[in-house]
């Protein structure tokens, strides 16, 4: 999810606005129409073979259809999409009417309307510790042989940070294709596959990227190095995804109004059958529970199947309970700041300076008259103050057309100390709340305002950092509260990456413009500051291709376990710094997780938390669902039938633990498996309130050989009446690991 260098400019604004090409269009639309898209689940226990062909699979999906579109030539498809991997089904155009007939038909599970859902660097390998020349990148081979799969809006394949010099061959496991047709676009060993999956088989649109979102995750994830890398000459040095030499596969399922959930499933669908070791996805829909969410439905075959899924947490923070990507089988990911700031010093009349910013860095300007807002009259050469409402360099344009000079954009209450800095159209400073607040109180005290903007450069290592970006959802959690989401936060605020056009003002020559005839071509790459949960996603999913590509067998939810256990919620030179909210407030386990990713351990954990699929079938049930609800997301028949064990969901084998308060206490059990040094010994640390009594048993874990599992007891208790929320860890400790694992009662 994103909110780029135009804070929600693609993703948000224009839902339900799309032209879906061969598919019904708008729920507007389809509504005044009578025909709408839907997607069709049905049962895979009907005595199919499940290595029938495509074909044969098709003909049997039209035995579900009303006989008129039955009749239809077999050389003419009714269907938009079918699926076989990440569901057994179909998308197709019905009437209301239709819809009731399939529904009615023996072996269908679920009938529903397809939705549409939002989309939602140079220097943060340098940030997370990764070093060419030394750590976890130069000792695992930076990713080399995994294959990171990437449901987006395409990719531009000329890029620069798609060049496949000194690449490998792709596994001989890689069953993908090449889809551009005629579209200019290529593979090679780096980029190993791309297709386009929007409206169906039909259509003639390749997967090369209009929009720029996929271009910049693809990129974050795996690009290559490229030197010289800036947006507009700031955030200067050398870009490189977080495994560069890891293989890249595009699923084009969106465009710059979203992604439909029957184009996502197809995206998956064939993720899955081309053997991706990871799927990025910056994208998410509403809260809603899991047998009606197409990405848990979805991404569950995935893991399935042994892929592990990074998701992007959302960008509706900082308000609680705003969460998209909730399914404790995907590692779900928000955003944090990093220690870089692109500065744009807003000077005042009065002598007070803010320190703000802007990736656009021209000469400075002013001092100027300073006035608010666009509504105040004549703005032709004065500095225009803005508040934030929509994208920034919409905004800019908007005071550049009506003859403004600058603008200092108002950061709200809500967006507190995180500051975006864009690739602006004219000269522009982005202020944080409480400087904000500042200026507009200057303007509307003075006589005659003035303000200047003084462009300073790119600063490094600028405190504190990480902070929690505004935007990044919390939780808890609505579909599961018993788990703690997101798990963990990663840089998604200004990350600098590969974008396919020109940015910044059109008399910039350095770099593509979306109208140039050949806007994909060889001219000099660009990049782009981005801001969003879109951005932290791909950097864990390339720092998971890392993992996988240093341990292969792996499973998903070991791979989690390695990035959840390893995160860190205190830095600093003696380690007692907390990562702070964006007020610059110790930060919540429901704005964190387990914390900041630490991918120079995540690749030697000590223990970890494995947990299989039918585990997560018991935990579904556990919630509540019944058969054919657990069915819709399994695959599993009868799965919570009389006999069968359910677990809660303070029991499933996951690396934090949650609760609600007013249980007043929990006991749980947790396996952990050696992943460490053969023979080890790890003694527990336990760090709650005084008013949460804590114990853990055995206290000390004793291993002696490899992949040794051992299950110890975690006991709390606390009075309900008095305690409302609490949160803290417990540590298994060695003399090589600290395996923490966040607790939070709530």
């Amino acid at each position: 999810m994103e909110l780029d260098a135009t804070l929600l400019s693609i993703s948000l604004v224009l839902i339900g606005l799309l032209l879906h090409t061969t598919q019904a269009t708008t729920q507007e639309n389809c509504e005044r129409s009578g025909l709408c898209t839907y997607i069709v689940r049905v049962s895979p226990h009907l005595n199919i073979s499940m290595d029938m062909s495509r074909m044969d699979l098709e003909s049997w999906y039209r035995s579900f259809l009303p006989p008129r579109m039955d009749r239809s030539p077999r050389s003419t498809s009714p269907f938009i999409h079918t699926y076989k991997e990440a569901i057994l089904g179909f998308a197709v155009d019905l009437t209301k009417d239709d819809a009731e007939y399939v529904k009615s038909k023996d072996g269908v599970l679920m009938v529903y309307k397809d939705i549409l859902l939002p989309l939602l660097t140079t220097h943060t390998p340098d940030f997370l510790s990764l070093r060419p020349n030394g750590g976890a990148w130069s000792s695992l081979g930076m990713g080399e042989g995994s294959i990171i799969g990437l449901l987006d809006t395409g990719i531009d394949s000329a890029h620069s940070s798609f060049d496949d010099e000194g690449m490998s061959a792709p596994p001989s496991r890689w069953r993908g294709s090449c889809k551009f047709a005629t579209s200019g676009g290529h593979c090679n060993k780096k980029l190993i596959g791309a297709r386009s999956f929007i409206g169906g088989p039909n259509n003639p649109e390749g997967p090369l990227d209009d929009v720029g979102h996929g271009t910049h995750t693809a990129s974050t994830a795996a690009g290559r190095f490229v030197q010289g890398a800036s947006v507009l000459g700031s955030g200067n040095g050398t870009a490189a995804g977080m495994a560069p030499r890891a293989h890249l596969a595009m699923y084009k399922v969106c465009d710059e109004q979203g992604c439909y959930g029957s184009d996502i499933l197809a995206g998956l669908d064939a993720a899955i059958v081309d053997g991706v070791d990871i799927l990025s996805m910056s994208l998410g829909g509403p809260q809603q529970p899991f047998d009606e969410d197409i990405i848990a439905i979805g991404t569950f075959s995935a893991v399935k199947k042994g892929i592990f899924v990074s998701c992007s947490a959302g960008n509706s923070g900082p308000f609680p309970g705003t969460l998209s990507n909730e399914e404790p089988w995907v590692l779900t990911v928000g955003a944090s700041t990093m220690d870089r700031q692109m500065e744009a010093i807003v000077k005042l009349g009065d002598g007070r300076s803010f320190v703000g910013e802007s990736a656009y860095q021209p000469p400075s300007l002013g001092p100027l008259p300073l006035m608010l807002q666009l509504s105040a009259g004549n703005i032709t050469g004065n500095v225009v103050a803005c508040e934030l409402d929509g994208s920034q360099v919409a905004i800019g344009q908007s005071v550049k057309d009506g003859g403004g000079a600058g603008m200092i954009l108002l950061g709200g209450d809500s967006t507190g100390h995180t500051t975006i800095a864009a690739a602006h159209v004219l000269p522009a400073s982005y202020l944080n709340s409480q400087d904000a607040a500042a200026v507009r109180q200057y303007i509307n005290t003075s006589s005659k305002p003035t303000a200047s903007i003084v462009f300073n450069g790119t600063a490094l290592g600028t405190a504190p950092a990480p902070v929690v970006a505004y935007f990044s959802s919390r939780g808890p959690s609505t579909a599961s509260p018993g788990i703690l989401k997101p798990d963990v936060i990663g840089p998604g605020v200004n990350v600098v990456a590969a974008w396919p056009f020109k940015v910044g003002p059109t008399t910039n020559t350095a770099g593509r413009d979306r109208d140039d005839d050949d806007q994909h071509g060889a001219a000099a790459a660009t990049f782009n500051s981005v801001s969003g949960t879109s951005m932290s996603a791909p950097h864990l999913s390339g720092i998971a291709a890392v993992i996988k590509s240093a341990h292969p067998d792996w499973s998903p939810a070991v791979i989690k376990s390695a990035i959840m256990t390893t995160a860190y919620v205190v830095y600093g030179n003696n380690k007692n710094q907390p990562i702070l909210d964006e007020q610059l407030s110790p930060a919540s386990h429901f704005s964190v997780g387990a914390g900041h990713v630490n991918p120079s351990q995540a690749v030697s954990p000590g223990l970890v938390y494995d947990t299989d699929v039918e585990q997560y079938v018991l935990y579904l049930c556990g919630l509540g669902y019944t058969d054919s609800q657990v069915e819709t997301i399994t695959h599993q028949k009868d799965a919570c039938g009389k006999g069968r064990r359910k677990i809660a969901e303070a029991e499933l084998n996951y690396p934090s633990v949650a609760t609600r308060a007013s249980v007043g206490e929990l006991v749980v059990n947790r396996t952990v498996t050696n992943v460490g040094d053969a023979v080890s010994s790890y003694a527990v640390e336990i760090d709650l309130p005084k008013e949460v009594e804590a114990t853990v048993s055995p206290a000390k874990l004793e291993f002696t050989e490899l992949k040794e599992k051992k299950t110890f007891t975690v006991r709390l208790s606390w009075d309900a009446s008095k305690t409302k929320h609490a949160q803290g860890c417990f540590r298994w400790v060695s003399s090589k690991h600290v395996v923490r694992s966040p607790i939070v009662i709530f």
